[in-house]
């Protein structure tokens, strides 16, 4: 009964709440007070507004006068580096001369949140047009925030897409309320992650505006990666930036009832507070490097290649299944269309590795060719994610996976070398503790606490919720958040696309692909490293201890993972396995004869500890295959 009375008290809830639009009065009002309390200081009177001098953007500007129609010319950087990639967008913001558009799925109040978003206001207030726009769910909560920042400068331009009942923030009971109401809708969330300066030179990729995504986060951080492009595949960012910033979802910040109230509750408000940076020293190390000429051409410059073939793709606002609307989802049909034509090898890196009907249709395809392309696979382990009800989908079908697709899979450890190493280039440590230690404002040495994950999510709502499984091993983790794509050493991709349903079929997804062998090669090395043995754990069939019994377990396993419920069979097909210690054997892969003896079994799940986390997998992998499709 009290089930019954909740469910009726949310759908009442969210109906009351879909029709509270703003009338027009209101939304005037506030355009009106917003442009009489605007903050309107210039801090530059030049024609070129006072940019700064940028190796970078001379590279790009270069590329594109030197293109024509016929042979555009492009200069291209795999941005694999946390630290390198800060510093480009530092750089590329401080050296814009006319426009910056910047797009992303999640924009936090953190310490990477907060210099990206004042580095920003800084451009508009020296004359450069600034336009930002976040997808409402995962950026910006705090209305009294966007009230003061819609007051920033007239030069610069706020807007989220798609918000939740026209406000920017969104509780947890209008959260649920969503989901009830207006499931569609409220599942289509904008993925892209774009800034394009002067329409010449653009990042994409998969980080977000975030510590983790930068490895600025003090417990677990992202291995990812972005690509920066100069030249005309730039100038087509910025023009699917503009059908992105014109859709009617892309909502002005007047336009939202909690900040409109705020800005018509308080008409002269203060000005735009300066930074609270929680570790400044940190934040001034990366604004040097942006400023350091010799550290760019060292760690950005010097590993660009000049290309021919660059092609940008974008789905469209607002994607859908609907047949009508199938140019909509332009993006992840070319991926699909590509992957494909494969014949020798498709190195794919995704977070999530739920595959999508039509990914699933194409994979069996190729298994079946004569010969068949060989396909690697670098993915999370339970240790690693931060979505672990995505994981316990993978685990579900993991048999499909290697025996019906031929994959070759390899699952992220959360220790793994690589990811440490990153860090400790982004960061400083201090040898006498266990957690980096940074100078305060005073000079003063102050340890660095964790932080917690605050967005909301299917499946935790924030607070230690949103976080990953307790592991039995101490020390900082890491999870694989990057998404990139490699086939027949001819072409890498690296976008946003997680190759997974909610990509193909809800999210908007954009991506940069280079026809290239030399960047198809450097990203392929990339994504192998993250398989190496020291950063890996390899999924490959289980050995029956016990011939007999093993060979009845497997069939068990092989009943229960088809059934849509009740899948309860702990023992699965395949297994997680470990190089051993003190074996000297290079990398193999499950079908080579010396597998057996360079590897240990290590179980299901290594390195996750007994925990509510544990058990909510093994229950969703029972019970929850009906959610597939939007995990």
């Amino acid at each position: 009964m009290r089930t019954r009375c909740s469910l009726l008290f949310l759908l009442l809830l969210a109906s009351a709440l879909q029709g509270c639009t703003l009338d027009h009065a209101k939304i005037r009002q506030a355009d009106a007070v917003v442009a009489a309390s605007v903050d309107r200081q210039v801090t530059c009177n030049s024609d070129d507004h006072c940019a700064t001098p940028s190796p970078l953007l001379d590279a790009a500007s270069k590329a594109l006068a030197d293109s024509t129609p016929d042979h555009p010319q492009h200069v291209v950087t795999l941005l694999d580096d946390s630290e390198a990639s800060l510093a480009a967008r530092i750089n590329l913001i401080r050296a814009a001369k006319t426009s910056i558009d910047v797009q992303s799925y999640i924009w936090d109040e953190d310490d990477l949140g907060q210099l990206a978003l004042n580095e920003l206001i800084a451009a508009a207030r020296r004359g450069v047009n600034v336009r930002i726009l976040a997808d409402q769910l995962f950026s910006f909560d705090d209305p009294a925030m966007l009230a003061l920042l819609a007051r920033a400068s007239p030069n610069l331009q706020v807007r989220l897409y798609n918000p939740t009942f026209h406000n920017a923030r969104t509780p947890p009971l209008e959260f649920a309320a969503g989901i009830l109401c207006c499931f569609m809708k409220f599942n289509q969330r904008m993925h892209n992650k774009v800034l394009v300066v002067d329409d010449t030179i653009g990042i994409t990729g998969g980080r977000n505006y975030q510590d983790r995504y930068f490895n600025w986060d003090n417990d677990f951080d992202y291995v990812d990666r972005d690509v920066m492009v100069g030249g005309p595949a730039a100038q087509e960012m910025g023009k699917k930036f503009d059908l992105f910033w014109n859709h009617k979802r892309a909502v002005p910040l007047t336009h939202l009832r909690d900040v409109n109230r705020l800005i018509l509750r308080n008409p002269s408000p203060p000005p735009w507070p300066g930074p609270r940076y929680v570790y400044p020293a940190r934040v001034a190390a990366a604004q040097d490097e942006a400023e350091d000429p010799d550290w760019l051409y060292e760690h950005l410059l010097s590993e660009s290649l000049h290309t021919s073939k660059v092609e940008y793709f974008s789905d469209l606002p607002a994607k859908t299944e609907q047949p009508t609307r199938r140019q909509a989802r332009e993006f992840t049909a070319h991926l699909m269309q590509l992957v494909n034509h494969a014949k020798k090898e498709v190195v794919l890196q995704t977070p999530y590795l739920v595959m999508s009907r039509r990914a699933e249709k194409i994979f069996k395809y190729l298994h079946r060719e004569n010969p068949a392309p060989q396909i690697i696979v670098s993915t999370n382990s339970l240790a690693s994610t931060d979505a672990f009800a995505v994981y316990a989908l993978s685990y579900k079908h993991r048999k499909s996976y290697l025996y019906k697709y031929g994959f070759n899979i390899y699952e992220l450890k959360p220790r793994a070398e690589l990811a440490t190493n990153a860090y400790m280039q982004a960061n400083v440590e201090d040898e006498d503790d266990d957690g980096p230690i940074v100078a305060g404002a005073a000079g003063s040495r102050r340890k660095r606490f964790p932080g917690t994950e605050r967005r909301p999510g299917f499946f935790g709502s924030q607070g230690s919720r949103n976080r990953p499984a307790p592991l039995t091993s101490p020390g900082r983790r890491f999870g694989l958040h990057a998404k990139s794509l490699v086939i027949d050493d001819d072409l890498g991709m690296v976008g946003s696309h997680n190759f997974d349903p909610r990509s193909d079929h809800y999210n908007t997804e954009s991506g940069v692909i280079v026809y290239d062998p030399r960047f198809a090669q450097i990203l392929r090395d990339s994504v192998l490293e993250a398989t190496e043995p020291q950063n890996a754990w390899v999924i490959a069939p289980r050995r029956p201890v016990i011939p007999i019994l093993g060979q009845i377990s497997q069939v068990i396993g092989d009943i229960s993972a088809r059934l849509p419920l009740f899948d309860i069979w702990p023992f699965r097909y395949a297994t997680s396995y470990e190089a051993k210690t003190g074996v000297n054997c290079p990398p193999l892969q499950p079908s080579d004869p010396d597998f057996t003896r360079c590897y240990d079994s290590v179980g299901d799940f290594p390195d996750v500890a007994i925990s509510p986390k544990l058990i909510y997998t093994r229950l969703i992998t029972a019970f929850g295959a009906g959610v597939k499709g939007v995990l």
